[in-house]
């Protein structure tokens, strides 16, 4: 054969098998060497991963019109109490394994029956279908829109219109070369007198799928009597079709069981070293980023030599349902499957029935009835969610990451690769995306090794203490011009249904809402709002002079990028020029608002109207010139991916870099329930737990010795989020509050004030020190932080109905005055054009 350690360094190098070499390795007996090329090219493509679907097992019918010499699925109808499975019991199926956590519905099925049994023709004429095929399409209908669960279907040979249109109902589909030798069909060998089984119409199948664009499965079934050679063919007939088409997502290596009552049933099944080589060579083949699996049923107590042979998926595991084309081979409970792939060195982690790199390119992948489907189960690289954890919503945390959270873990089976990122950045060294991308991929020890070394790095600079600032949110206004897909709070004339109706507030109140926030302990008001068609930079102006002239030692912190952009580019004056003259009206630091995701590629989805990412990194660039400080943000968890934060989190980077302007970094999660996107089906729920953890812990790591404070938010992540958040990297809660509108708008459930009081409490719960701070970090005088503990209840706030014309937000000096006088001793709170009218009659 070729040279084996050539081929090896070819290999390790990055190169493809040629035909030639692969061919060759019929003749290598050197298993363990095999598997050991195997494993490093496996772990270049998956990491510390082994993933497996959770799935309900669906025997929609069990005759067929092929007799494979070893099959025990297929039964005769005399031997069946029903011919086909009934819709409603196969939903209730189901919907019980909803309840378990299944999110795959594998349907299985014979070939054709009808053409071989008049029992089959009959029962589907009584049901109105006139194939099998018609019959899997309405039940896989009924379970993706009834249950939830994705449908994947294994419907063996077909036509080009047939998939097309089971891709309609179906996330992924399959069928199983088992061998491409012509020998297998012949008489006396185990395919015989299976007309299905011929090796040229399973491949025309897989070509066929391929040309729709089908997430596909396939594999080859040893043992069989098949030499090690026509196995490789095999396979190499396998990687031609993947090779023209990347639809092949997995390549199934298949032990042959010997089942009584059957013709093989005295057959030699494969021993463990030919189940290891075969892996082996599968992975050598397809190179590292092809899922290959191995059932775990069909070989129990060798799991981790499986795994070390190369293998990276273990397929779809039951909590539910046996596997009844191998009904003598029970599922491993999933307990003990994640055991003994810990024992491996590697992670369990569940997908979907379609894989990752085709669920988050469901563009291309997924018929557009699937697409809302595999986003409401899938996290932002494409995984399976796990749980029901959502921000914004009052659900407990996952286990799996609270475990993970609490727990150390030996330091042997953490990832090389993520080791050496997490020192570099301890350390100040350079990064780069991919980076900070392997980072957020980051699940189970490696999950908890980041985690872990953020808090470390957060007590080394802020040690235990907590801060948070008494703040008072005014959003001046929900009009807006905009149509930023994720926002439920921005309001037009048409959407008053949706969480209340347009307004557009006055001086008056912005003075009313400023001078109560100070009598219950703030420093700070912080204010944004919809960009109003009628705003100009004036408006801006206006709104910060009425606040001085209300309460001058306030601090001001407002005005998003968007907002700076609009006030310049309406007054016609440049951004140096326009930040001179906010900071003349009273301007103190600005929010990092806007920013979303800084990814061109995410943006012209989600916000297509909007500063580009170049465009919000200017505006705030010019701010650090200007001398202004800032906080930056991410909103995170719809649309996105992992390589997407990662570029968010560099350019933010590289703009701390040069100018040091950024006092704080805050995460901002996705908070789905009225966003416009979600209820159109067009985005995920917010991120998972694990990605909300991530989010905080790798940019504590990221911005190391560049941005000292991460921030968590408590009414987007709760009281056990941000507990959970503050155990692996953040040190700050931001601020009480008092009022807030946007993330209520969007469905909210954690409240919209965290008193001084309630902060404190929470804190020290946490065996945290708490620490009442301003806006720039610093503490504040004791006279703030006594009075914001005078327990006073906020009077409900005015929101004046917007107009075409944006309501007046200048007040003079006599206005304030008296406005001041006329509240203190007013009951009832009046718009201010009603107020000034009163305050003349008493005058």
């Amino acid at each position: 054969m070729t040279d084996w350690q050539d081929v090896q360094k070819n290999l390790l190098a990055g190169e493809s098998l040629s035909d030639e070499q692969a061919l060759a390795l019929a003749s290598c007996a050197d298993t363990a060497a095999l598997a050991r090329v195997a494993a490093l090219l496996r772990d270049r493509g998956h990491k510390n991963l082994i993933s497996y679907s959770r799935k309900v097992f669906i025997p929609l019918t069990q005759l067929c019109r092929d007799v494979c010499h070893y099959c025990t699925f297929a039964q005769t109808p005399k031997k069946l109490e029903q011919i086909f499975m009934p819709v409603d019991e196969v939903l209730e199926l189901c919907r019980q394994g909803a309840k378990m956590g299944c999110q795959e519905a594998l349907f299985t099925l014979g070939e054709r029956p009808e053409l071989r049994y008049a029992a089959a023709r009959n029962a589907l004429a009584e049901m109105g279908y006139a194939t099998t095929l018609e019959y899997v399409h309405a039940v896989a209908a009924r379970v993706l829109e009834e249950t939830g669960l994705l449908p994947h279907i294994n419907a063996g040979c077909m036509t080009g219109e047939e998939i097309a249109g089971l891709r309609q109902v179906s996330a992924s589909m399959g069928i199983m070369l088992e061998s491409a030798s012509t020998r297998l069909c012949e008489k006396g060998m185990p395919h015989y007198g299976s007309p299905d089984k011929d090796p040229l119409r399973r491949l025309e199948t897989l070509e066929l799928a391929g040309q729709a664009e089908v997430p596909f499965t396939s594999g080859i079934l040893i043992g069989i009597g098949e030499t090690r050679l026509e196995r490789i063919e095999s396979l190499l007939a396998l990687r031609a079709v993947h090779e023209k088409y990347g639809h092949l997502q997995e390549v199934i290596v298949q032990n042959f069981r010997a089942k009584p009552n059957t013709l093989m049933s005295s057959a030699p099944e494969p021993d463990l070293n030919e189940l290891l080589w075969t892996i082996a060579v599968s992975r050598l083949i397809f190179g590292p980023h092809m899922n290959i699996q191995a059932p775990p049923n069909l070989s129990p107590g060798v799991l981790p030599q499986i795994i070390g042979a190369g293998i990276n998926d273990w397929g779809g595991v039951s909590p539910l349902t046996p596997d009844h084309v191998n009904p003598e081979a029970p599922w491993p409970h999933l307990d003990t499957l994640a055991r003994e792939t810990a024992a491996a060195g590697k992670f369990l982690e569940q997908r979907l029935t379609i894989y990752p790199a085709y669920a988050v390119d469901g563009n291309r992948w997924l018929d557009k009835a699937l697409w809302s489907p595999v986003l409401r189960l899938s996290d932002g690289s494409g995984f399976a969610r796990r749980d029901n954890w959502a921000p914004g919503e009052e659900q407990d945390i996952p286990p799996v990451e609270a475990e993970l959270l609490a727990g150390s873990l030996p330091s042997e089976i953490i990832s090389v690769d993520v080791r050496d990122i997490v020192v570099r950045c301890e350390q100040g060294g350079d990064l780069s995306e991919a980076d900070l991308t392997r980072l957020f991929e980051s699940r189970g020890a490696d999950f908890s090794f980041v985690a872990h070394r953020a808090d470390m790095l957060r007590r080394k600079v802020n040690g235990d203490s907590v801060s948070y600032v008494v703040t008072r949110n005014i959003n001046y206004t929900n009009v807006c011009g905009y149509k930023c897909q994720f926002c439920a709070f921005s309001k037009g004339s048409g959407s008053e249904d949706l969480r209340g109706r347009p307004y557009d507030i006055d001086a008056g109140e912005i003075v009313r809402r400023c001078r109560e926030a100070w009598q219950r302990g703030a420093t700070e008001v912080c204010m944004q709002g919809g960009i109003h068609p009628d705003y100009t930079g004036q408006t801006y102006l206006d709104i910060l002079r009425t606040v001085k002239k209300a309460v001058p030692e306030m601090h001001v912190h407002a005005f998003s990028p968007l907002e700076v952009w609009q006030g310049a580019e309406t007054l016609g004056v440049a951004f140096s020029d326009y930040f001179e003259q906010l900071r003349e009206a009273g301007l103190g630091t600005l929010p990092g608002t806007a920013a979303e995701i800084l990814h061109d590629e995410v943006r012209e989805e989600l916000c297509p109207d909007k500063l580009n990412s170049a465009q919000w990194l200017e505006v705030m660039a010019a701010a650090h010139e200007a001398g202004f400080k800032t906080t930056a943000t991410i909103m995170y968890g719809h649309i996105d991916a992992p390589r997407h934060w990662a570029s968010h989190l560099m350019r933010i980077r590289e703009l701390q870099q040069r100018t040091g302007g950024f006092t704080e970094f805050v995460p901002l999660p996705f908070v789905h329930m009225e966003a416009p996107m979600y209820r159109k089906g067009k985005s995920r729920k917010g991120p998972s737990f694990r990605e909300a953890i991530l989010m905080h812990a790798v940019s504590r790591l990221a911005f190391h010795g560049l941005i000292d404070n991460i921030q968590t938010s408590w009414v987007k992540m709760g009281e056990q989020g941000v507990a959970a958040c503050l155990k692996g990297g953040a040190n700050d809660l931001g601020g009480t509050l008092m009022n807030e509108s946007i993330t209520r708008a969007a469905g909210t459930q954690h409240g919209q004030e965290w008193s001084p009081a309630v902060m404190e409490r929470k804190i020290r719960k946490l065996d945290r020190v708490p620490r009442m701070r301003d806006t720039l970090y610093r503490d504040v005088p004791q006279e703030r932080y006594q009075a914001s503990f005078v327990n006073t209840e906020l009077i409900d706030v005015v929101n004046l109905k917007a107009g075409k014309y944006q309501s007046s937000k200048c007040l003079n000096d006599v206005e304030v005055q008296a406005l001041w006088l006329f509240q203190a001793s007013s009951v009832d709170v009046q718009p201010v054009s009603q107020q000034v009218t009163l305050m003349a009659a008493c005058n």
